[in-house]
């Protein structure tokens, strides 16, 4: 056997041995960017892939919060709300599809990404809102609630990055949650004022930031 065939050899155990490596270090970042409850990306895995579909015109970003939650946790325990927030991220990973991404940035709050290629975002949403609503599956039926939906399209803010787009969403669920709507689009007025781009009553928000419409 020539030298260069031995070096070769002897050379496998080891390339073998970082495929392995690496294979594992890909799992471990895979897993670090899934929320462990509910299997939806988190936020970082959710911006990621999201900052790059928004710059498609039929992207809709939406911003989805449990109504009502920290009763359900009081009222039956944390292992009922648990099982909202799974069921919560599995019906909207389902309506959202492959072509889009849906991602759980934080206690009962999600975010997705939706690409529509009818322009029918609006019932899709609508059916989504009504299918969040449904009852729970588990030992206790009477675990149930809603789930305010705030949404903006893309193409009605070419300059806005996720980030915009994001604070859009954020305020036409918000709007919805106070007026109990169940859905809201964002309109094409102005953002509620605030230094950091959070609506008024999130941290961060300015507590003088005037308030200013947002349309259904």
């Amino acid at each position: 056997m020539n030298t260069l065939a031995t070096v070769l050899l002897s050379a496998l155990p080891l390339a073998a041995g970082w495929a392995v490596h690496v294979w594992w270090l890909r799992g471990c970042l895979n897993t670090a960017r899934r929320d462990p409850l509910t299997g939806l990306v988190t936020r970082d895995g959710f911006t990621r892939r999201a900052a790059a579909l928004v710059k498609d015109p039929r992207a809709v970003v939406v911003l989805a919060d449990v109504d009502k939650f920290k009763h359900i946790n009081d009222t039956f325990g944390h292992a009922a709300g648990d099982a909202l927030l799974k069921a919560t991220a599995e019906r909207l990973a389902h309506h959202v599809g492959r072509s889009g991404v849906a991602g759980r940035l934080g206690g009962d709050e999600f975010a997705a990404v939706v690409i529509d290629d009818h322009g029918t975002a609006g019932d899709l949403l609508a059916v989504l809102h009504g299918v969040l609503a449904r009852p729970v599956d588990g030992p206790n039926p009477h675990v149930r609630t809603t789930v305010s939906l705030g949404w903006v399209r893309a193409a009605d803010f070419p300059a806005d990055d996720l980030s915009g787009l994001l604070r859009r969403a954020d305020e036409a669920m918000y709007a919805a949650k106070q007026a109990r709507a169940g859905t809201r689009r964002a309109g094409l007025g102005w953002l509620f004022a605030t230094v950091t781009g959070r609506r008024s009553g999130r941290p961060g928000a300015r507590a003088d930031a005037p308030v200013v419409g947002v349309t259904a």
